[in-house]
């Protein structure tokens, strides 16, 4: 069902990913952008980058962590209600943990290519492998972040491929553990783990991928 909704609305679905990526990048509510979460862990750790690097990824599974319960305790009666809610949580979450990863490392925010590759790095390794083999992506995230010029016409294949991976995943998920649902507070015990596990994969592809930059 994900790729047929993705596929007859690819302008709503690139919006939704673009926007979760602003958010992420500059804030919203009291949910700090991703600079300021970089600078307050490097400060934190008195200028040692790796450490600040390590503490971004460790916060950002605990918050995932903790929106899965929040939003999985309703069981199936509000399915329709958390999904999007999570899907929105863990998108904006993952967006900033790497942005706040990529920008320790020196990369710059501002960037269009940076952007892309933030965006693509969520997707986790194993699905940009197959996505770069497939040829739907030209290469991996860091070697966007770095290529020679920014393409505008590879903004909606990325922002296609992230938001078809989330609907995938959130909605495979919530079919796969229907039966949790039905016990009362064990629907919350499965999200919060299988969010936070996947934004720790996620994390530490960044670290691996997303390697330090010399400045300039």
């Amino acid at each position: 069902m994900a790729p047929r909704v993705t596929d007859a609305a690819p302008g709503l679905t690139s919006g939704f990913v673009r926007e979760a990526l602003k958010r992420a990048l500059h804030g919203v509510g009291p949910l700090a952008g991703a600079e300021e979460v970089a600078r307050k862990q490097l400060e934190s750790h008195d200028g040692d980058v790796e450490k600040a690097v390590g503490s971004v990824v460790d916060a950002h599974v605990r918050l995932a962590g903790a929106t899965g319960l929040v939003t999985n305790v309703g069981g199936l009666v509000t399915m329709t209600v958390t999904v999007p809610a999570n899907l929105t949580g863990l998108a904006v979450l993952q967006c900033r943990m790497v942005a706040a990863v990529a920008h320790l490392r020196g990369y710059d925010l501002a960037d269009p290519r940076v952007h892309n590759a933030v965006l693509i790095t969520t997707l986790g390794s194993d699905a940009v492998d197959d996505l770069v083999k497939r040829r739907t992506l030209p290469a991996p995230p860091m070697a966007l972040a770095t290529a020679p010029a920014h393409d505008p016409a590879l903004d909606a294949t990325v922002s296609t491929a992230v938001a078809r991976h989330l609907i995938t995943r959130i909605t495979g998920r919530r079919l796969a553990t229907t039966v949790g649902r039905r016990v009362p507070g064990l629907g919350g015990v499965v999200g919060m783990g299988a969010d936070g596990f996947a934004t720790w994969k996620v994390g530490k592809y960044a670290e691996r991928e997303l390697r330090p930059r010399k400045s300039d």
